[in-house]
């Protein structure tokens, strides 16, 4: 499936994109009817083999799953094989970059009572908003959980299990995820 065939499969889903969209591969984006979903301009989603050279095990995946859900990606923004998946809310910032096999979910995907979860009921999965600040750069396998919010200008290093919320210029890194490195403004 070509790029502008794809174009068009995306406003017929009702996503929003501006100029310079560039896809790699064949992503799997998918607009639940009701939901929002939003792409700044210059926005570049790696979805094959050799676009990232890091080894992408997957497609890039950016799904809202919810009537409610609500996805914005901002300008300049670099995706590579991760997979985005909003039950709530899910914002990146301009001019971030999300490394190679990246997962941001705002959601348990299952109810953790075991009731519900036997019970498939979907109402009761717990999400939170994830909100992704500007000019962020997340490495390669990192795990972005539920309610996490990252300032301007973060770093997460490769495979971190990222949740709670980080100060802008935080370098962060681990499983917890802890910050390591606080940058002040105008510090490289």
């Amino acid at each position: 499936m070509g790029a502008n065939f794809y174009k068009i499969f995306l406003k017929l889903m009702k996503v929003r994109y501006g100029k310079g969209l560039l896809l790699k591969g064949v992503p799997v984006i998918f607009n639940k009817k009701g939901a929002g979903m939003e792409f700044g301009e210059n926005v570049v989603v790696k979805s094959s083999f050799l676009s990232n050279l890091v080894g992408l095990y997957q497609r890039t995946i950016i799904v809202t799953r919810t009537p409610e859900a609500y996805i914005k990606i901002g300008n300049n923004v670099g995706i590579s094989g991760a997979t985005i998946y909003a039950r709530s809310r899910i914002e990146i910032g301009d001019n971030t970059c999300i490394g190679g096999n990246t997962k941001i979910l705002d959601n348990d995907f299952h109810p953790l009572e075991v009731e519900a979860r036997n019970a498939d009921m979907k109402e009761k999965i717990g999400t939170n908003p994830v909100l992704i600040g500007k000019n962020c750069f997340i490495g390669c396998n990192v795990l972005i959980l539920k309610g996490t919010e990252l300032g301007d200008g973060c770093v997460v290093g490769a495979g971190a299990v990222v949740s709670g919320k980080f100060e802008a210029g935080s370098v962060i890194v681990g499983n917890p995820a802890r910050v390591i490195r606080q940058k002040q403004a105008g510090q490289d």
